[in-house]
C-alpha cells in the first residue's frame, strides 16, 4: 500500500481512479435505503477464483487439513477444478512458502478436485434438509466464478474428468444466472442462493463490459423479490419473499485498485492464517424488510461473516465449517432490526430492467480482460 504514484495518467494507467456516481447510481440508492459495510473485506488475498470457494465454503484449501495448516489455493488457476486438464498447475500459498507460492500438480486427473465440506454440506445435512442453488455463467469459460465445479462431492465427475454428473451439480447449479429471475417469478426460490453475473454485468471495468450492466443485473433482482406475491410459511406466520428474504450484495475482489485502509491480518507473517488472510476492502450491500433505511456498519466483516449469518438463521451452530466462518468474528445480524414491522420495498430505479436480462442473447463476455 506504500510508493505510490501518480505517475502515467496521461495514458490512463493512474494511480488513483474513481467511478463516475452515475454509473452506480443504483448501488448507491440501495445504500441509501437499505445497509451498508463500511469496512467488509474479501477473506482472501487473492483473485476471484479462491475468493469464490470462500464465498461458497469459507477456504479454497485443497482440504480441511490444508485449511488448518493455512495451505490455500491463492490465485486464478487454469481449469476448472475437478475438470481441470492432465498437469495443470495450481499456485498455494502456506506460512513456510510465504511470500512465495508453491505448485499443486494435477497429476494424476483428478488431483484438484477437492473434498471438503462447504455451506452446501451444512444445508444438505440440515434437520430437515434446506435447498441451494447456485447460478453461475458457465463450468469451462467461467470456472473462476463457478465454486461448485472444485467439490468432488457436489461434481462427482465422470471417469474421465471431463464433466460433472453429480446429482447436486444437475439439480442445484444453474448455467444460466437469468433463472434466478424466473424461478423468483414462480415461487421456486431455493432456502440459500449465490448468484453469479454474466461478465458483462460483473463490474469490471472497461469493455467488454460496460457500465450499466452490474448495477442494473442487481436491481432487477432486488425489485423483483421485492415486488414478489409469492408466499410461504415462516415460524407459522404466512409471509412473502420480500419479508423473510435476506439479499448481501458484494463483490468477491478489490479489482487491484487503491485503497487507503489496511486489512486486518489474522496473524504474523509466517505464523498460521495471516499469510493470506485477509485482503483488501469490498462493498457489501445488505438489503431486507427489516434493515433500518440509511444504516451504515463500523464493524470489520469478510466472507466468514455472510456464512455465520447463513448458519445464524438456520440455526446451524456459528462456525460449524471451521473454516472462516469459525475464523469470523461478526454475523451481519446488526442489519437486521427484527422488532420492527416488515417495511415496504423501496424500488430501485436502474437504466435496464428484469425483462432485458430475461430476453439477452448476447455471447457471456469472458470473467476477466484487464
Amino acid at each position: 500500500m506504500d510508493g505510490l504514484s501518480s505517475t502515467g495518467c496521461g495514458t490512463n494507467t493512474c494511480s488513483f481512479q474513481y467511478v463516475n456516481p452515475s454509473d452506480v447510481a443504483p448501488y448507491v440508492t440501495m445504500a441509501k435505503q437499505y445497509g451498508w459495510a463500511n469496512f467488509m473485506f474479501q477473506t482472501n488475498q487473492g483473485p476471484s477464483g479462491p475468493s469464490h470457494q470462500f464465498i461458497f465454503g469459507g477456504t479454497s484449501a485443497p482440504s480441511a487439513v490444508d485449511d488448518a495448516e493455512a495451505k490455500f489455493v491463492a490465485e486464478n488457476t487454469p481449469g476448472p477444478g475437478c475438470l481441470a486438464a492432465l498437469d495443470a498447475v495450481y499456485p498455494l500459498i502456506s506460512p513456510q512458502s510465504a511470500p512465495n507460492e508453491f505448485k499443486l500438480i494435477n497429476n494424476p486427473l483428478g488431483t484438484v478436485c477437492f473434498s471438503r465440506e462447504t455451506m452446501a454440506t451444512l444445508l444438505d445435512n440440515h434437520n430437515p434438509k434446506l435447498s441451494w442453488k447456485y447460478y453461475t455463467p458457465g463450468v469451462h469459460a467461467f470456472w473462476f466464478w463457478t465454486a461448485p465445479n472444485w467439490i468432488r462431492e457436489i461434481c462427482q465427475p465422470s471417469q474421465r474428468y471431463n464433466q460433472c454428473t453429480g446429482p447436486e451439480w444437475k439439480n442445484d447449479v444453474d448455467l444460466n444466472p437469468a433463472d434466478v429471475l424466473t424461478d423468483i417469478g414462480s415461487c421456486n426460490l431455493r432456502n440459500v442462493v449465490w448468484v453469479i453475473p454474466t461478465g458483462q454485468n460483473s463490474d469490471h471495468p472497461g469493455p467488454p463490459h460496460g457500465s450499466t450492466g452490474g448495477p442494473s443485473w442487481v436491481s432487477s433482482i432486488v425489485n423483483k423479490i421485492g415486488t414478489s406475491t409469492c408466499k410461504e410459511m415462516v415460524g407459522g406466520k404466512t409471509l412473502t419473499y420480500w419479508q423473510d428474504t435476506a439479499i448481501f450484495i458484494t463483490w468477491d475482489d478489490w479489482g487491484g485498485f487503491y485503497d487507503h485502509e489496511p486489512p486486518t491480518l489474522l496473524s504474523a507473517p509466517q505464523q498460521g492464517q495471516g499469510d493470506y488472510q485477509y485482503g483488501f476492502r469490498v462493498p457489501l450491500v445488505v438489503i431486507s424488510a427489516y434493515t433500518p433505511k440509511g444504516y451504515v456498519d463500523n464493524r470489520r466483516h469478510d466472507f466468514g461473516s455472510i456464512l455465520r449469518f447463513i448458519e445464524r438463521n438456520f440455526s446451524i451452530v456459528e462456525g460449524a465449517l471451521n473454516f472462516a466462518d469459525r475464523r469470523s468474528t461478526t454475523d451481519l445480524i446488526e442489519f437486521f432490526d427484527l422488532n420492527q414491522l416488515p417495511r415496504k420495498c423501496s424500488l430501485i430505479p436502474a437504466p435496464l430492467g428484469e425483462q432485458f436480462f430475461l430476453n439477452d442473447k448476447r455471447p457471456m463476455a469472458p470473467p476477466d480482460t484487464e
